[in-house]
């Protein structure tokens, strides 16, 4: 029964990460031929609330619960201030001045309103450099930063969040192991708070162990087939998502607005098929779908951004950590199910009340993704 218990536990692991949104902010600077870095701070409206809560101002001014750009802009200056002093730029020890350069506006992404704030960074030379960032970790211990520094022929791109909240900054190309390491770290990151890539998984792995026979689901008796089965599953996945990963971060596919749609739509197929089967044979299918998945997870690459220099490498190592963060969850779930595959209530109850739970999240995405 306590193996049961750990099979639930994976499920309220993955529904928790979803209910804490993911918050993240983008920060995107380049330097031109002087010392002088350009660019712009993007952070979400849902974000920006709880922050100048934090600090004692309330932007909701008429307290109706709706946050509108004129109450935004009505207080510009404040939020400007106060936003500045959560952001430091130094050279050798000293503070870089950092200015905003124009005027707020909205932008988007993911379908998320963002604040946008042009930023002007003036340091006496680019050299040196150390980034400092302290906004919402107070608030928001999942809160990221995505830092896109960039010159014509290097860039840097880097993550903080709350264990690593500052960055140097070496505006020459970075070494291929250091590329390597941070592209590797990213894609393990990625995976696992992908919460819809860790349920589609899930809903596959809960009925891997079990066979169809007179309409009932029972438990396979040869750990041999199992693993077989399972094999063949994570690797149609592993290779498809592999392709479409590599071909869309490097733009010989396009990306799409329908693809997050269309994952949450396979996620709510998984799910179903386990309480209504449809198909038992799902090589073939998974391959279909991983390739969704991969244009998924070309997304997030994009949004990290890839260095003009080792831009293949990148790509390479962010997908192999996402294996190894993929790999994980397999390690972590087969054995467990493997236990419990002979147990009628697991059979019968467990694997469809997970199924029917993980139903009901992709559900949800998939009305807030259409």
């Amino acid at each position: 029964m306590r193996t049961l218990v750990i099979i639930f536990a994976l499920l309220a692991a993955a529904f928790s990460a979803q209910a804490h949104q993911l918050s993240t902010a983008y920060l995107t600077l380049e330097q031109d031929n002087n010392a002088t870095l350009s660019g712009n701070w993007q952070l979400q409206l849902s974000d920006l609330y709880p922050l100048m809560a934090d600090k004692g101002m309330i932007l909701d001014a008429n307290q109706d619960g709706n946050l509108t750009w004129r109450e935004i802009t009505n207080q510009q200056a404040a939020i400007q201030t106060q936003l500045l002093s959560q952001l430091t730029v130094e050279q050798g020890g000293r503070p870089c001045n950092i200015t905003v350069a124009s005027n707020m506006m909205l932008e988007s992404h993911a379908n998320l309103p963002y604040l946008w704030l042009p930023l002007e960074v003036n340091c006496p030379s680019a050299a040196g450099l150390s980034l400092s960032y302290q906004a919402m970790f107070d608030i928001n211990t999942g809160h990221k930063l995505i830092v896109n520094i960039s010159q014509p022929e290097h860039s840097i791109n880097r993550i903080l969040d709350t264990s690593n909240r500052s960055l140097a900054v070496n505006m020459q190309a970075s070494a291929m192991g250091e590329t390597a390491r941070e592209y590797l770290y990213q894609g393990i990151v990625h995976i696992l708070i992908g919460t819809d890539h860790i349920l589609f998984l899930l809903a596959l792995l809960l009925t891997c162990v079990l066979y169809r026979d007179k309409q009932q689901w029972k438990g396979i008796d040869s750990p041999k087939s199992i693993l077989l089965s399972t094999t063949w599953i994570i690797t149609a996945f592993t290779l498809a998502h592999s392709i479409t990963l590599t071909a869309t971060a490097l733009n010989w596919l396009p990306s799409s607005r329908w693809v997050e749609f269309i994952i949450a739509l396979s996620v709510l197929f998984a799910a179903l098929n386990n309480i209504f089967p449809l198909i038992t044979k799902l090589g073939w299918v998974t391959f279909g779908f991983g390739l969704l998945h991969g244009m998924g997870f070309a997304s997030v690459l994009g949004e990290l951004g890839l260095p003009s220099s080792h831009t293949l490498l990148a790509v390479v190592a962010f997908n192999l950590g996402v294996e190894l963060g993929q790999l994980s969850i397999l390690l972590l779930a087969l054995p467990v199910l493997m236990l419990v595959r002979h147990q009628w209530r697991y059979q019968r109850w467990f694997m469809p009340l997970g199924s029917a739970c993980i139903a009901l999240m992709a559900l949800q995405w998939s009305i807030e993704r259409f």
